[in-house]
């Protein structure tokens, strides 16, 4: 029986769409480091790789923005609990799930939207850190 992998590479890749016997069909051309090149279907490659920031002044070439870790929420939901308390969950594009709390010392100073931007604060530090991880695994691999 096959035992199943997670791996994540990092990649040169464009746009480009395949004539097939089927019509045409959209998808990207995909280089990877040793030079081997593949196609791939749109829908499945957009799936499995995320467009990185290119950084020429590092020696991976690509960095982790400002703009990939806002853009890899997807949804945000704030709830208060009790009467100084908020907590934020963060529906990541992945479908993974952060939720962070903030609460404040004297209830008459509860302020729900700050309770949300500290929140918030957390949560976008941490999809840095994740992102990094993913980053790293993608250029220096796991071993």
């Amino acid at each position: 029986m096959a035992a199943k992998y997670i791996g994540v590479k990092l990649i040169e890749a464009f746009s480009y769409n395949e004539t097939t016997a089927d019509g045409e069909k959209e998808g990207y051309k995909v280089r990877y480091a040793d030079g081997y090149t593949s196609w791939s279907p749109k829908e499945v490659f957009e799936k499995a790789y995320m467009k990185v920031i290119e950084n020429p002044a590092l020696k991976s070439g690509c960095s982790i923005s400002q703009e990939m870790v806002d853009g890899f929420i997807k949804e945000v939901n704030t709830t208060r609990l009790g009467e100084k308390t908020t907590c934020v969950r963060a529906v990541l594009v992945n479908g993974f799930e952060i939720v962070e709390s903030s609460a404040c010392v004297d209830p008459q100073n509860y302020d729900e939207q700050m309770g949300k931007e500290i929140c918030l604060k957390k949560i976008k530090d941490k999809i840095w850190f994740l992102l990094g991880f993913l980053l790293q695994t993608a250029v220096g691999g796991v071993k």
